[in-house]
């Protein structure tokens, strides 16, 4: 009987936002355990994403269904119990991204795996948004954002460059091979070091296994491309004075994040347990107020709808390339990293999620900056 008003609930809510139980349209959930609705009610993202891994219920349309559900904010209208709320509270008290925390993500999500990135991304192994303006391919989209980031620093050959969270060195690659400049990247992930090395052979491109707070050097050029999504809002100002420590009074310092719509202080619970430990996107107002006295906006570039058709790239990259890497993961592995690409997707599609490219100057350039688009 309990059970019976969980579902009525949940079908209440699901009909807000154009959503059938057991409809026929590609976004209508089928459900396949009538625990599901109890599970989805009281534990919201975290149980919404676990009974999804569980084989509770499936959608034809996994994006679409998501897209629907943050267009109607329902999130909102679902109160989180006593449980999720004392470990988000958790959150706002302990400071997640401190030090000894840093290499946590690495392990538990960069060093998942070199093989399962490579089947997924495009052939220079970005793992951010692509920019997807005059693109029809994946690579095409990912090189388009590559050459974007080199346009608006400015690159000239010999210039020496600091790319904060490098992974495999896509950046550095390119902006070594087409500008001729140096690059020191930093990151987590022991796999990223191993593999992004081999990559960048016999180019100006180093490696290092380091916590972005250890830098102290001096640079023409700062990147740092999908990595202060794991800085945490504690440390946010603390990310902006090593990066003015670091970048020469004339440089250039473009940072590529996600971004919330809303301040927020951690990520979902589903997110945290079992893609991105720790991590957490930051709002506008929150990167203006650790930007605040150290750094000019010189520009700010909103593509985030470009996530969703990179998203779905990865994804159906992901579904072609499984065979290939499935002796080293489980089914439930397969039906979380669905969930992850698709349910991204959706939420970048619905626009709850941004994509910015903020290009900061230490003192103003002389003359105007000259935005690139």
């Amino acid at each position: 009987m309990r059970n019976n008003k969980y579902k009525k609930l949940l079908e209440h809510l699901f009909s807000l936002a154009g959503i059938r139980i057991n409809g026929n349209n590609p976004w209508d959930i089928q459900v396949k355990d009538e625990r599901f609705y109890k599970r989805a009610i009281t534990e919201v993202e975290l149980g919404l994403g676990e009974s999804y891994m569980d084989g509770w219920w499936d959608v034809k349309s996994l994006d679409d269904m998501i897209f629907r559900i943050l267009r109607a904010d329902l999130q909102q209208k679902v109160k989180h119990n006593y449980k999720i709320s004392l470990q988000l509270a958790g959150f706002w008290l302990i400071n997640m991204q401190a030090r000894h925390k840093a290499f946590e993500v690495g392990r538990e999500h960069y060093d998942l795996g070199n093989e399962l990135f490579q089947n997924m991304l495009d052939k220079r192994m970005n793992y951010s948004c692509a920019y997807w303006k005059d693109a029809e391919t994946l690579d095409e989209a990912q090189e388009n954002k590559l050459e974007l980031i080199c346009k608006k620093l400015y690159l000239e050959p010999g210039m020496r460059v600091l790319d904060i969270g490098c992974g495999w060195g896509a950046f550095g690659k390119y902006a070594a091979e087409k500008y001729g400049v140096e690059t020191v990247g930093i990151t987590v992930s022991k796999n990223q070091v191993e593999l992004g090395r081999q990559l960048c052979k016999d180019l100006p491109v180093e490696f290092r296994l380091m916590d972005y707070r250890d830098m102290n050097e001096k640079f023409d050029r700062l990147v740092s491309v999908g990595m202060i999504e794991h800085v945490g809002y504690k440390n946010y100002r603390e990310y902006f004075k090593v990066a003015d420590k670091c970048l020469k009074d004339e440089g250039l310092f473009l940072l590529h994040t996600i971004g919330e719509v809303r301040s927020v202080k951690s990520t979902d619970a589903w997110t945290h347990k079992y893609i991105f430990p720790n991590g957490m996107q930051p709002s506008v107002k929150q990167l203006g107020n650790a930007i605040e006295g150290l750094f000019i906006v010189e520009d700010w570039h909103n593509f985030g709808a470009y996530y969703d058709n990179t998203l779905m790239a990865w994804y159906d990259n992901f579904i072609a390339g499984w065979d290939k890497i499935k002796k080293d993961y489980d089914k439930r592995f397969y039906m979380m990293w669905k969930y992850f690409l698709l349910s991204s997707a959706g939420a970048f599609r619905a626009r709850r999620n941004q994509l910015w490219q903020i290009v900061l100057s230490k003192k103003g350039v002389v003359g105007g900056y000259n935005s690139i688009r």
